[in-house]
């Protein structure tokens, strides 16, 4: 039988195997392509999108233009639930790697400020993963595989991905949904394309919101403490 080390390196092989094949094949997961092996999957259609987003996830290919050809594919309802449904799906398998691969070497080595910074991380622990899904400001492919390095709790990280990537998700979705009834020449197509960049400017906003939000709290608090 193979030692568990052996094991997390035949892991981390394939891994790196299907990262550098997703790179010189990213034309495969492109929004066009995933329109037309979708539309010729039939009924099938929605579990093989959603298959390729998980895979996409983990290899480290871009979410957002799967996600706006979800809405093109599907509408601005099932395109939503299945893409942010992959997205979790593939974001809580890549958690799952990389705290099988590295946590535990991470927690013996990591010291200083990284150190610091790992336990600040597990301190927040839904709150931080909320955040940085509401709040985008790290990639998202590699944040998956970053939190798995902490003891976040799985079921926190998979709750707060899903509930707190629902604005993004709605957000691309209907951007695609909007393209699409617009190259289909549909009268809602301008009133679609509105809504889409109103749900993009919330989301580019959303920063703003939270921070002003976080500090009427903490003012509130103070004013019942005094």
């Amino acid at each position: 039988m193979w030692s568990a080390s052996t094991k997390r390196l035949i892991l981390l092989a394939a891994l790196l195997v299907g990262i550098g094949a997703a790179a010189v094949y990213h034309e495969h997961f492109s929004g066009a392509a995933m329109q037309d092996w979708a539309q010729s999957a039939g009924v099938a259609a929605p579990l093989i999108f959603m298959t390729l987003y998980v895979v996409a996830t983990v290899l480290f290919l871009p979410g957002s233009v799967l996600t706006i050809a979800g809405g093109a594919l599907f509408g601005p309802v099932w395109g939503s639930f299945y893409s942010l449904t992959a997205a979790t799906l593939g974001a809580s398998l890549a958690f799952l790697v990389a705290r099988y691969l590295a946590s535990d070497w991470v927690t013996r080595k990591a010291g200083g400020r990284l150190k610091q910074l790992i336990e600040g991380v597990e301190a927040e622990g839904w709150r931080f993963v909320a955040f940085v899904r509401l709040v985008p400001l790290f990639p998202f492919n590699l944040l998956n595989y970053a939190l798995g390095l902490t003891r976040i709790r799985l079921s926190h990280f998979i709750v707060a991905t899903y509930v707190c990537m629902l604005p993004g998700a709605l957000a691309f979705t209907y951007l695609g949904f909007a393209g699409r009834e617009a190259a289909a020449g549909s009268e809602g197509s301008i009133r679609n394309g509105l809504l889409a960049l109103g749900l993009l400017a919330l989301i580019v906003f959303l920063p703003r919101l939270i921070s002003r939000a976080r500090r009427g709290l903490v003012t509130g608090a103070k004013e019942l403490k005094s």
